[in-house]
């Protein structure tokens, strides 16, 4: 099994990254958050989960040990893939599950893309108390800034992004040019405006 990798990043895309271990380039899914976090040409280490499938071996990256722990856990609820799995630590930081979980708030963990009701309360009762305490460290709310907002700005990779994730065009377009259009969501890259945005979405809004 693969826990970890270390090496220098070789490239950077709204979905994953390409790492060097040993020579040989590991391309590893992630979230907005890991990506973030990383930069090409600088050496990095994320940890890992090796997902086998009978035509494929595709490797999950994140930035904290929590993250992926929290990844596997979400792995053994019924009815939820790696997509999913991923789809919910991109909108969900790993304390935000536990409090959504703990509290059984199945409005707050269906504004993950992919999960309706049903599900969202099937992932309530098949997780539990599996991902332990709460353990600190939630990122502060992104405001909404409708008025600022510009309809025709929204960055159209950040917004592919987010329909792949799930969510429609609409809601997506609507989203990123609410950030654009704050004075920070000006200045911020690609990931980060993808973080800020799926940020933004998980506060409620779903098209």
């Amino acid at each position: 099994m693969i826990s970890s990798l270390r090496g220098k990043v070789l490239d950077l895309s709204l979905s994953a990254a390409v790492i060097e271990v040993g020579g040989v380039g590991l391309r590893v899914l992630a979230t907005p958050t890991t990506l973030a976090g990383l930069q090409v040409g600088q050496e990095a280490q994320v940890y890992t989960e090796l997902i086998v499938r009978e035509d494929s071996l595709t490797l999950y990256g994140f930035a904290e040990v929590d993250e992926r722990d929290c990844f596997q856990v979400l792995l053994g609820a019924k009815g939820v893939g790696a997509k999913l799995a991923l789809a919910m630590l991109a909108v969900h930081t790993p304390d935000s599950l536990r409090r959504i979980i703990a509290s059984q708030d199945v409005a707050a963990l269906k504004r993950v893309p992919g999960l309706g009701p049903k599900g969202a309360q099937r992932v309530i009762i098949d997780v539990g108390d599996k991902l332990g305490a709460v353990r600190g460290g939630e990122l502060p709310p992104v405001v909404p800034a409708a008025d600022q907002a510009a309809a025709g700005s929204a960055n159209p990779d950040v917004v592919a992004a987010l329909v792949q994730l799930g969510w429609s065009e609409a809601a997506a377009t609507q989203a990123v040019a609410e950030v654009e259009g704050t004075a920070e969501g000006s200045t911020l890259g690609v990931p980060e405006l993808l973080r800020a945005a799926l940020r933004l979405l998980g506060g409620g809004r779903r098209g």
